[in-house]
């Protein structure tokens, strides 16, 4: 037999897809929302909505924004003489956090991890080649920095991005260079305080 409403059940439903959030946590949020006074549900479902139709991705670096170019990329303050390679735009929010960096970046999307159906066609590895191209052309000389996190699959996407820019490191234009590992084996950027991040970012080594 049914106890709750089904309308309770399927917000249940949908807080459990939120990663880390186990069924009790789920129901926690939902009653939460149930007993709140003065529409907090409404006023949660209405900035999701609003939140879906007006985000986008930025044409030049792919991090959300509520524009055609976010305002890293339009800032004229930003050194593009270095552009960061990031999984997700989390890890940017991370490194903006900081206030240790300030260059560019370029959200790749995830990382390559055929355990899980990722292949490098998923990722945004064209658009990254087309961005490099672009920024050397604009600036002459040019510097990634890969910051995918210290995982097997972050690694794995790290050997990519270098093996996918050989040609143009041979003509001495491009240096590509790996945060240093600052980070815990298995770790992820985003959860990374200030310090560790500058420690990363100052030490990291040429690939």
């Amino acid at each position: 037999m049914t106890v709750l409403p089904k309308s309770v059940e399927k917000v249940i439903e949908e807080f459990g897809r939120l990663p880390g959030v186990g069924p009790k946590s789920a129901s926690r949020m939902a009653y939460h929302y149930l007993r709140s006074p003065n529409k907090d549900a409404t006023k949660l479902a209405n900035a999701l909505v609003e939140m879906d139709e007006s985000v986008v991705n930025c044409k030049k670096c792919f991090n959300v924004t509520d524009h055609e170019e976010c305002n890293i990329c339009s800032s004229p303050l930003r050194k593009k003489e270095r552009i960061c390679v990031v999984e997700e735009p989390l890890d940017v929010v991370a490194f903006e956090n900081s206030g240790v960096y300030d260059g560019i970046y370029f959200v790749l999307g995830g990382v390559i991890s055929p355990a899980d159906g990722i292949t490098s066609e998923e990722l945004r590895f064209k658009e990254l080649k087309a961005r490099v191209e672009e920024l050397l052309k604009e600036v002459g000389n040019l510097e990634i920095i890969i910051a995918t996190n210290p995982s097997l699959e972050g690694e794995a996407t790290a050997s990519y991005i270098y093996d996918l820019f050989q040609s143009q490191m041979k003509e001495g234009k491009l240096k590509i260079t790996r945060l240093a590992m600052g980070l815990p084996t298995g770790a992820d950027l985003e959860y990374a305080d200030r310090l560790t991040l500058k420690k990363a970012l100052e030490g990291r080594r040429d690939f």
